[in-house]
């Protein structure tokens, strides 16, 4: 890339080329740059609005990408903006209505954005909101029941969307979180679902072709985990499955 930088994203856009927003280096950064497959070189694009890092970038139906929130080192950001692929250009868009960084965003099947949890302040930890392409409009939903950041959202094949783990900072659930819940776009509301089988922050999460969810290592108060477990949709229930090759959790603390 023409910037080292951590703490940024990576979209792929609907013409093949790779979006890279933003992030950290000495600096919050508002840059941008496009990878294009075909010949293997980056180029620069126009930078964005706002400094960001641990924010967003979710590619919308339309092939724009809508990047929210993040922080600039000094505070969270209720901010969002869109990157038209055609022109190459940032506009601003509808502001979310809570502040926040560490959050998730995902793309829902009726085209609009599910955002959720954070850092911002305690009391929307367990937020959720939802953002309308067709209007450029955010409007609250139903809560999570539990206060997350670091944590994974996935889409399922049945709309829904999956919750896991993270860090929870609420009165009733501090610590790093081994729960899971369900958001339903049809009813707007969360229920919760079996619990994974460790308690995990940093992990990843990926949807198979088989819709089940594969979640892999991410940390405890342990250290970090090499441990992966699948959750099946059709019983809502996890199981573990194998472990990382080769790889030995490290001693030491989340931090």
């Amino acid at each position: 890339m023409n910037i080292g930088r951590v703490i940024h994203t990576a979209s792929v856009l609907t013409n093949g080329k790779v979006l890279v927003t933003a992030g950290w280096s000495y600096d919050t950064l508002s840059s941008a740059e496009l990878y294009d497959p075909s010949t293997g070189i980056w180029t620069i694009t126009s930078s964005m609005n706002n400094v960001r890092e641990d924010h967003t970038a979710s590619v919308l139906a339309d092939g724009k990408v809508l990047v929210t929130g993040g922080a600039n080192q000094i505070v969270s950001l209720s901010s969002a903006e869109l990157y038209d692929p055609l022109t190459e250009v940032w506009t601003i868009t509808g502001s979310m209505n809570h502040a926040r960084d560490e959050h998730t965003a995902s793309v829902l099947p009726n085209g609009k954005v599910l955002v959720t949890g954070g850092f911002g302040n305690v009391d929307i930890s367990n937020s959720a909101e939802l953002y309308d392409p067709s209007t450029e409009t955010w409007t609250t939903t139903d809560s999570m029941n539990y206060t997350r950041c670091y944590h994974t959202a996935s889409v399922l094949k049945n709309g829904k969307v999956l919750v896991t783990g993270g860090l929870g900072f609420g009165r009733e659930d501090v610590g790093i979180l081994y729960t899971a819940e369900l958001y339903d776009p049809s009813t707007g509301t969360w229920i919760t679902t079996d619990r994974m089988n460790h308690r995990r922050m940093y992990h990843i999460a990926s949807l198979l072709a088989n819709d089940k969810v594969l979640v892999t290592g991410g940390g405890d108060a342990s250290g970090n985990l090499n441990n992966t477990e699948l959750y099946d949709p059709s019983t809502e229930t996890w199981i573990i499955t194998g472990g990382f090759n080769g790889n030995i959790p490290l001693n030491g603390t989340i931090v």
